[in-house]
């Protein structure tokens, strides 16, 4: 989710095969009664494009009456998070007023800037009845100059996301321009984010017009040079080459995602992402100093009652 309790992840990598930079296995996180697969940041990449985040949710059965998910009001500032379902519900709600049911196929951009506040829950008739929940959540680390600027919060559905179809293979483009497609959200840089589904045997090219780009194997396997990966794994390729991939016997679904580069680095810690430490401390003190009323951070108007503290360290 969107809440990292993990200060300083460390996960395993594989070795570079022909085109492939970098192979992420990810890293098991546990956050309280569910598993997420941490993809971004390793200890092998920081970032693919602006990319800075990717964890990978469940799946997950919560059965009827069971807690299900509760992340508390949380901060972030200097990203947006994409919120992308495959199965299941999340109730968002934050601080700028947005009461939102997040749903399968739809894309929820929330744009942190100089600070935002937000939960996400399991709450209601969702967890009276109990749900299969599944899905990815990413953050996007802005650019310097719209690093303090407004929050924001759009939601768009899965009917208004461009989807391709041809030889065996259906594209939703969730973000950005790739494969000839422009997705409807506004964006501070150039990305593109996709849900590719392959058939046994279909193949896709990656987008020639981003630098950096990477394949996450949702299910399935793929091909690449003669080698196969199967699901659970981060590819990440080298800017330039023509790059195909292949589906395996059952097929595959593929997130895939990049952009261009950040120019400068940039710093993260608990929900915070900078292009400085100085920006990140400043954030520390105002979520622990708890002025919601006058400080930097409120709390959703919706959902006040609690919220996470910062991390000690």
């Amino acid at each position: 989710m969107s809440w990292n309790p993990a200060l300083d992840p460390e996960i395993p990598i594989g070795d570079a095969v022909d085109a492939i930079e970098t192979v992420i296995a990810p890293r098991a996180r546990d956050l309280g009664g569910f598993e997420v697969r941490r993809a971004l940041p390793s200890a092998a990449r920081q970032m693919i494009g602006p990319f800075i985040f990717f964890d990978q949710i469940g799946p997950v059965e919560f059965l009827s009456g069971q807690r299900g998910i509760d992340i508390r009001p949380h901060p972030h500032i200097g990203l947006a998070t994409v919120t992308y379902l495959l199965q299941g519900r999340l109730h968002h709600r934050d601080s700028l007023g947005t009461d939102q049911w997040i749903t399968p196929g739809a894309v929820n951009w929330m744009s942190a800037g100089y600070g935002i506040t937000h939960s996400e829950r399991t709450d209601g008739k969702v967890r009276d009845s109990g749900q299969h929940l599944a899905g990815i959540q990413t953050w996007v680390a802005l650019p310097e100059d719209q690093e303090e600027g407004q929050a924001a919060f759009k939601h768009v559905g899965a009917e208004a996301l461009p989807e391709l179809q041809a030889e065996g293979k259906t594209v939703r483009l969730v973000l950005g321009d790739a494969w000839g497609a422009h997705a409807p959200i506004d964006l501070p840089s150039e990305m593109f984010y996709a849900d590719a589904k392959l058939d046994p045997g279909a193949q896709i090219p990656l987008p020639d017009n981003h630098e950096d780009r990477g394949v996450y194997v949702l299910q399935g396997s793929v091909t690449v040079a003669g080698e196969t990966y199967e699901e659970g794994r981060m590819l990440v390729f080298r800017p330039g080459d023509r790059v195909s991939l292949k589906a395996g016997g059952q097929g595959a679904r593929l997130i895939v995602l990049g952009g261009a580069t950040m120019a400068g680095p940039r710093y993260i810690w608990w929900n915070f992402v900078a292009s400085s430490r100085d920006k990140i401390d400043a954030a520390k003190e105002a979520w622990r100093a708890g002025d919601w009323a006058h400080g930097r951070f409120q709390l959703p108007p919706a959902d006040d009652a609690e919220f996470i503290p910062a991390p000690e360290r």
